[in-house]
């Protein structure tokens, strides 16, 4: 168990500085301490002797340069009790330092500023921090390292129980806190100067995850795997009321929010399993709602319910006639917080950013490897009628509306809209065709009339028969990327069945 005689303080972030501080003080530990630092405990009262008296050297370089010094890094990577180290040591007047509390110049939250310069993102690279922490923490046998001001308070407990000392696992936990700290420093500097002033053309020559955990979660997609959160998810999706989030809630909670946040009118998205079961658009949130449910009851039973506009009491009276999992909405008032809390297990969670213009790259894990691609946000998409005869304004609204949600369908996709709500919606088959055929089984289960509909595919209807079985269905327009060596006969299908038939020269498959 080292025992902490000397200690380096240099922080950024002072939360708990000057208690920790006087904690350690009165347990006789000498501190030695830089600029700012420094300047705080010595108005708190607490006595530091700064870096330069201990290197006998100023600092340089409008502090570039400080604690970059063998005084400073042979006092953290001497062993005490090898023999060699101590007679380097010894006759190089170095003295040991047995602590080091380090926190390093705030990049992320620089280089997150608008307007922020290449020069002052720069400026907030720092150097010798993280060259004390992987000192000390190489070291940690011997050495204790704190990178986390939330780590003061049960340090210094541990060292007034113990006389002044920290236990090896104590210090071995630390250090791998310090190389996760440092980790992800390094990986953030490397990201901005990819995406910065000089971007690296294309997507990153090495994909870099870094990502504290968030949750722990009681298990994954199934009871026998294990399962947590990693990111800064919770800050955006912010739970208010209700058990607990699990793996499958996580999934499609991200999944509703991403379809809603599509939408400029007031929408409301009911999800199960990542598909939309229902999707509609309202003057106000519960008009929204009925339309969305409408489409899919029975499945619509248990689902996750998301909103592009804060929720208000019509809206969440709806919501509470049948069982759901999650409700989300960016902003819930405190009067329907209360009224939906009634439901202790349900989750409320409050949508905290703007996920249309938000897009996140996908990333996906395969045997030995990583995929990695754009967020599908959309290409310079055509609006191209190929029939004979073109669509009618409100096919048109009908098919845009359309043509959104089955971006977020699981392909093979099929949706039958109208100009503000899904009629039917086909996810997930082998066949194109077999999409269209469940696609429109929903649609009568739900007792409603698929004539004169829209109707989306996500890919192109690689023959006719898809378009031929949709239109049998009821829909008089149809929308698809085309592309397909056959796209004359759909043409041709469409032109004999007096269905308007567009391309948009880009396809949205979601696997």
């Amino acid at each position: 168990m080292p025992r902490i005689r000397r200690a380096l303080i240099s922080v950024s972030d002072k939360r708990g500085l000057v208690d920790f501080a006087r904690a350690l003080k009165g347990m006789n530990v000498a501190i030695i301490s830089t600029g700012g630092t420094a300047a705080a405990l010595r108005e708190a009262g607490i006595g530091v002797q700064s870096v330069a008296d201990v290197t006998g050297f100023p600092e340089i370089l409008s502090g570039r340069v400080k604690t970059l010094h063998p005084r400073i890094h042979g006092g953290l990577l001497a062993v005490p009790g090898n023999a060699e180290h101590d007679r380097q040591t010894a006759e190089l007047g170095i003295e040991p330092i047995d602590m080091v509390v380090v926190n390093l110049y705030p990049f992320e939250r620089a280089v997150a500023s608008p307007g922020v310069t290449l020069d002052e993102a720069l400026e907030q690279i720092d150097i010798g921090g993280p060259s004390m922490l992987r000192s000390a923490s190489k070291n940690f046998q011997h050495k204790a390292v704190i990178v986390n001001p939330d780590r003061y308070a049960a340090v210094a407990a541990e060292m007034a129980a113990s006389g002044g000392c920290v236990a090896e696992e104590t210090c071995a936990a630390l250090a791998r806190e310090v190389f996760r700290h440092t980790a992800r420093y390094d990986a953030a500097i490397a990201d901005y100067l990819e995406r910065g002033a000089h971007p690296a053309p294309g997507l990153p020559a090495e994909l870099r995850i870094t990502a504290g955990r968030e949750l722990e979660l009681r298990y994954g997609e199934n009871p026998h795997q294990r399962g947590a959160l990693y990111g800064g998810f919770t800050a955006i999706f912010h739970k208010l009321h209700g058990k607990e989030l699990s793996f499958n809630n996580i999934v499609d909670i991200a999944a509703a929010a991403q379809l809603v946040a599509e939408f400029d009118e007031p929408a409301c998205a009911i999800v199960k399993h990542t598909n939309p079961c229902g999707v509609g658009l309202g003057e106000t949130p519960a008009s929204a709602y009925q339309k969305a449910v409408a489409t899919d009851r029975t499945s619509a039973f248990g689902g996750i319910v998301a909103f592009n506009r804060p929720l208000d009491m019509e809206s969440a009276a709806l919501v509470n006639e049948i069982f759901t999992e999650v409700i989300l909405a960016p902003g819930v008032p405190a009067g329907v917080l209360d009224f939906l809390r009634k439901k202790k297990d349900r989750r409320i969670i409050d949508v905290r950013a703007d996920l249309h213009a938000r897009r996140e790259a996908d990333i996906r894990s395969v045997p030995g490897g990583y995929l990695l691609q754009d967020a599908d946000a959309g290409a310079q998409e055509e609006f191209r009628p190929v029939s004979r005869r073109g669509p009618t304004a409100e096919e048109t609204r009908a098919l845009r509306f359309a043509w959104l949600v089955c971006k977020h369908v699981k392909s093979n996709a099929i949706v039958f809209a109208a100009a503000d709500r899904t009629l039917g919606v086909g996810a997930g088959q082998m066949s194109r065709v077999e999409s269209v055929r469940l696609a429109a089984l929903k649609a009568r289960q739900a007792g409603l009339d698929l004539a004169g509909s829209a109707v989306a595919s996500d890919a192109y209807f690689p023959f006719a028969d898809g378009l031929e079985e949709a239109v049998r269905a009821g829909a008089a327009a149809a929308i698809e990327p085309g592309g397909s060596v056959r796209d004359a006969e759909v043409i041709a299908a469409a032109d004999t069945h007096g269905v308007a038939l567009v391309f948009t020269g880009t396809r949205h498959f979601r696997h």
